[in-house]
């Protein structure tokens, strides 16, 4: 029996409840970690630009190995199967950091993009589970709550390193390090038990969206002229991706300066995505009524972010700057996706977001290697690079604005 749209929109809340509180736990896991690869790196060995570098490969692996599962997901359409294996991969890799050894920086960097490959994996899949429910309340709205959740959990993730820190700060900075990640493997486990149960709840997800005739259809084949007028959407998110500073360098900047006290760059980074969140809901239900021009405007919030982080070593001017770096970034990462999700059809929608994301993450990696190459150079040039390429990225997002706005082909 066919369920009442009233009854679908409920059941589409829920699950994206749900899927929101997956994750919140998962980013109270590998997020959290994100707060303290930077100095934990530094502190194992690494130069500037290895951060970079690590944090660059990661991102690249990350999101480049998407393309590969985005057509798996869309060929096999085996949502749940990808959505848990990549979790499973992604979480295991956080607490194995405790383990390494002092002046093992090379070790730590293999998890780290361990971490990575597995987000890479699950990623298509479970963003085109949220897309299901998301198109029955409000694309915007819909992956704006999971991000609030998200957000929530990248928040306290942090608080709870905190704390750790603060408690074992006479046990010396390693062992530090040791029981901060080790205490985040609880997360890891609620994360796959909560995704298990969400699995037995909602078993068929996609049916939110589709009719029995769309699960059973072959899958189409993906044609140039369906996917051209996203693909300069895609091109401006790479753009703003490339002049995005990675935490991990901002931290080392930070740290290396001497700016604040190593356990407080925790709470600096659930300051950020508590920013991140807000922004996230916020512009995510802005770009349900206004449209793509929501992003736009979050490019221009966010333009100045690099020379109030790298310009200076005053701590009020590096909050300013990570603050307005938590808003352009939460805006990303809740209007591109509802944007694919608004625009691509769900036949295809899988492929559509390993492209988006494989470009993403090429683009993340190229702008954190040569922002770290940068940085060892001098600081100030991290700053007009972002600059210059953020520029860039609101030129052609307005670009792209006016094509939709006169319906014309993008390309």
């Amino acid at each position: 029996m066919q369920m009442t749209d009233k009854k679908l929109k409920k059941q589409a809340f829920t699950f994206l409840l749900l899927m929101g509180i997956v994750s919140l736990l998962a980013d109270m896991t590998y997020e959290s970690a994100r707060s303290l690869i930077g100095p934990y790196l530094l502190f194992l060995g690494a130069s500037a630009s290895a951060v970079g570098f690590v944090s660059g490969l990661g991102e690249f692996i990350g999101y480049t190995v998407r393309l590969l599962f985005g057509f798996v997901v869309d060929k096999t359409k085996k949502y749940w199967l990808f959505t848990i294996l990549g979790y499973s991969i992604n979480l295991i890799a956080i607490p194995l950091l405790a383990v390494v050894p002092p002046n093992g920086w090379i070790w730590a960097a293999i998890l780290i993009v361990c971490e990575r490959l597995g987000k890479a994996v699950r990623a298509p899949a479970k963003t085109t589970l949220v897309s299901f429910a998301a198109k029955r309340v409000g694309t915007g709205k819909g992956f704006g709550l999971v991000e609030v959740l998200d957000q929530i959990g990248a928040m306290l993730g942090p608080l709870l390193l905190f704390f750790i820190m603060q408690w074992k700060e006479s046990a010396g900075t390693y062992a530090q390090y040791q029981w901060a990640f080790a205490s985040l493997a609880i997360p890891a486990i609620l994360t796959l038990i909560v995704l298990t149960i969400s699995k037995a709840i909602f078993p068929k997800a996609e049916e939110f969206e589709l009719t029995d005739s769309d699960v059973n259809a072959p899958t189409q084949k993906l044609e140039l002229k369906k996917i051209k007028p996203i693909l300069l959407y895609i091109i401006a998110i790479g753009l703003l991706a490339v002049g995005m500073a990675d935490f991990p360098l901002m931290a080392f900047h930070i740290e290396t300066n001497k700016v604040i006290d190593i356990k407080y760059i925790t709470l600096l980074y659930m300051m950020v995505m508590g920013v991140d969140g807000l922004a996230a809901f916020i512009f995510g239900n802005l770009y349900d009524k206004k449209g793509a021009i929501t992003l736009w405007i979050a490019a221009i919030i966010g333009l100045s972010f690099a020379p109030l982080v790298f310009l200076t070593t005053n701590i009020t001017s590096i909050v300013i700057g990570l603050i307005l770096w938590g808003v352009l970034l939460g805006a990303m990462e809740s209007i591109a996706l509802a944007y694919i999700a608004d625009n691509v059809e769900v036949n295809y929608r899988g492929r559509i977001l390993g492209i988006y994301y494989t470009f993403y993450g090429i683009t993340w990696f190229i702008g954190s290697w040569l922002m770290g190459i940068l940085y060892n150079i001098n600081p100030k040039y991290v700053a007009i690079f972002s600059v210059v390429i953020l520029l860039s990225a609101i030129i052609v997002l307005w670009r792209q604005i006016k094509i939709r706005k006169n319906n014309e082909n993008i390309l």
